[in-house]
């Protein structure tokens, strides 16, 4: 018979096409400060410069990769970029890429535990190990009634959440009868919109959201909290859920959680703690202050891959009471029956979160910790806040400039004392350089600048440069008004 034709790659095709990816990306962290830090390119410049049809035919991988150089990368936003200081960093490193490569060369589904025992056990063993590094209360960790897993984003943490504190509270009634409209969620006008998505999605709707307000420091008023709860069950309404945050997403302020878990716990509230990018400080024991009163909470997460050196995705989610997560969250057709499962002696991820499907997420972590060590990541987050606390320096000793916000990490917030629209103005000049890229936010009715600092290479020279070119274009903008 004659030989089957196939159009897979052979494996030393593999090795040879494999080697060439790996230079390419060595060679783009060699380069990385060359390009703008912003992408350059206009609305749908992208899709013109791509082929009308797919090819009939199989092309050289040699011309795929030249069309990332000259087709892809003209779109491309830099945030790897050490010159990269807008929103959030979204981090990654050498040892994270290639425990990722791992994972997609394994291409495990990890849905349940008989899929892949070693995708379970290696997730639930480094969420213990990160629970012990950040110093989180016993009660999150697998050996008691608790645990963690790895979700795709903290949206989707507090999506679930939500669907966990919409159960309990109606006693797992709602998935029979649904949302009566009677179910009121809370958190703060500074808390990431990703909470008012999750009560939309879980059911409860947006007009159920309260916004407490903040104090001047702009964390939760838990005093504020209080009042609204007494006002909504003086209503008749069912109080059951509250986000509290650890490092807000405009300005890093920190929720007192000690306070607000108190009144959880009394009024039988869930208490989630969304710090997805500020918990990363916390492996540094000078800085695990910041999750006192994480005792109190029902849940808490936080991304590694904002600030630890892991790429997206990778979000840890943990729960107090796994009970209540999988019973909300559980079903089980036939055709996912196992007997390990049934045995009750193993752990199945997608009782879990909302997919059923899961990728082997945790390979990259596990090679970020066993590469960097628990010292060498408190190395790099104590330099970048470091950082961040000089630049706050810079801004206090210039008069042109003040500070908005407290800084207690990572995160400066700052704005020229010229007003909102001359902010406006040098924050769309400052990126249009592609020297360096910023975002904005409005805190207090102002138009304010953020300066975040914790991608992976950032190091002083660049905070300097950034610093000196803020200035210098600040000037450019006063000479042109």
């Amino acid at each position: 018979m004659p030989e089957e034709k196939s159009f897979h790659l052979t494996p030393e095709e593999f090795r040879r096409q494999g080697r060439a990816v790996i230079d390419w990306i060595a060679d783009y962290y060699e380069k990385i400060e060359s390009f703008p830090v912003l992408s350059q390119v206009e609305p749908g410049q992208i899709r013109a410069s791509l082929p009308h049809e797919p090819p009939p035919h199989g092309e050289a991988f040699e011309a795929v990769l030249k069309d990332v150089d000259n087709l892809i990368m003209p779109g491309i936003t830099h945030w790897q970029s050490p010159n990269f200081f807008a929103f959030f960093p979204a981090n990654t490193s050498g040892p994270s890429i290639l425990g990722e490569l791992l994972s997609a060369g394994l291409g495990v589904q990890g849905m349940l535990w008989a899929t892949s025992p070693a995708c379970t056990e290696l997730e639930t063993h480094v969420l213990d190990w990160v629970a012990d590094m950040l110093g989180l209360p016993a009660k999150f960790k697998s050996d008691g009634a608790g645990g963690g897993v790895i979700q795709d984003s903290a949206s989707s943490a507090a999506l679930c959440a939500v669907l966990a504190a919409r159960e309990r509270a109606t006693l797992f009634e709602s998935n029979r009868r649904g949302c009566d409209g009677r179910l009121i969620a809370y958190c703060s006008a500074q808390t990431h919109s990703s909470v008012e998505k999750a009560v939309k999605v879980a059911g409860l709707g947006r007009e159920n959201l309260r916004l407490i307000e903040t104090d001047e420091s702009l964390a939760m008023r838990a005093d504020a909290l209080a009042q609204q709860i007494r006002k909504d069950k003086e209503a008749g309404l069912i109080p059951c859920f509250v986000c509290a945050t650890i490092g807000t997403t405009s300005s890093n302020a920190i929720d007192p959680i000690p306070d607000i878990g108190v009144l959880c716990n009394k009024e039988g509230l869930w208490l989630h703690v969304d710090s997805a990018m500020s918990g990363t400080a916390a492996i540094c024991p000078e800085y695990r202050h910041i999750n006192q009163g994480l005792e109190l909470a029902d849940s808490y997460c936080f991304n590694p891959h904002k600030w630890m050196f892991t790429n997206f995705d990778c979000d840890c989610f943990y729960v107090a009471d796994r009970k209540t997560l999988i019973q909300t969250l559980s079903i089980l057709p036939e055709y996912l029956r196992n007997k390990a499962t049934e045995s009750g002696a193993v752990i199945d991820y997608r009782d879990w979160h909302v997919p059923l499907g899961r990728r082997f997420r945790s390979l990259k972590l596990w090679f970020v910790i066993r590469h960097y060590g628990v010292e060498g990541l408190r190395h790099h987050i104590r330099r970048h806040i470091e950082l961040a606390q000089n630049f706050a320096g810079w801004v206090r000793a210039d008069e042109q400039f003040e500070l908005c916000a407290p800084a207690p990490l990572n995160l400066v917030c700052f704005r020229h004392i010229a007003g909102d629209e001359f902010n406006q103005k040098l924050e769309e000049r400052l990126n249009r350089s592609g020297k360096l890229y910023l975002t904005h936010t409005l805190l207090k009715n102002h138009y304010v600048l953020r300066f975040c600092i914790g991608q992976t290479h950032t190091e002083e020279r660049h905070v300097r440069q950034a610093w000196q070119h803020i200035r210098q274009t600040a000037e450019e903008v006063r000479g042109s008004r």
